[in-house]
């Protein structure tokens, strides 16, 4: 398979495996959009006229404010904050539901993130190419069996592409490779969850802590991802 825009970073995230490879890939998207918006982009006025519309999630205006480019955000919100006045005000006296255009707004800016969707278009390629290179590739089908783990926000979002992208062949190879990643990781986790709840108990607090000391952490990025 050629190397594509999209077949770079897939196949470094599957060349480590210390983490989960899509919640790795997640990251570096996350951290590049942030950059972009807190850098060149936040000028643009297309970039402009659509962060007006769109907004962000709470998630993300905090990255933006952690990155230290608070003027850059200060000056986003202040174009957005502008462009809501008239957007949030009650409809009118010839309106007879005066609350439903603050409302139908407010409830847009609640469902919609500029980055969120700049990550999404991206990342929804990653999990294709993914699949493609597992079809076609047999290094990277090498290079997904020694994966760790998949977390299961990622796991259940693969199985679903591979069912749409894949051969049933490789289709049902990634499924029962995945599957025995996934199975693998959760058995190990629970002992470790296993063993750091038994530290608590006086009657075990001589054993060794092994590899449960940050057992829960993993446990809940395992559950619910890093996005």
């Amino acid at each position: 398979m050629q190397e594509k825009i999209y077949t770079i970073p897939v196949n470094e995230a599957f060349e480590q495996s210390d983490e989960c490879p899509f919640c790795t890939l997640y990251k570096k998207l996350e951290d590049n959009e942030i950059d972009l918006i807190t850098g060149a982009s936040m000028m643009e006025s297309d970039v402009r006229i659509k962060t007006n519309e769109l907004g962000f999630c709470r998630k993300h205006y905090d990255k933006m404010l952690k990155s230290g480019a608070r003027l850059p955000v200060a000056l986003t919100l202040q174009t957005h904050l502008d462009s809501l006045k008239k957007d949030i005000m009650p409809g009118g006296l010839f309106i007879k539901d005066d609350a439903s255009k603050p409302v139908k707004r407010i409830k847009q800016l609640d469902s919609d993130c500029y980055v969120c969707q700049r990550i999404e278009r991206h990342y929804a390629k990653m999990y294709e190419t993914a699949c493609l290179l597992f079809e076609n590739e047999a290094e990277f089908r090498g290079n997904f069996l020694k994966q760790s783990y998949f977390c299961l926000p990622h796991y259940a979002r693969l199985l679903e592409v591979s069912k749409r992208v894949n051969s049933k062949k490789r289709h049902a190879e990634l499924v029962k490779a995945a599957g025995e990643i996934v199975g693998a990781y959760i058995n190990s986790l629970y002992e470790d969850i296993s063993l750091f709840c038994k530290k608590f108990d006086y009657n075990s607090r001589d054993l060794p802590w092994g590899n449960s000391k940050d057992s829960p952490e993993r446990a809940i990025s395992f559950l619910s991802s890093d996005e």
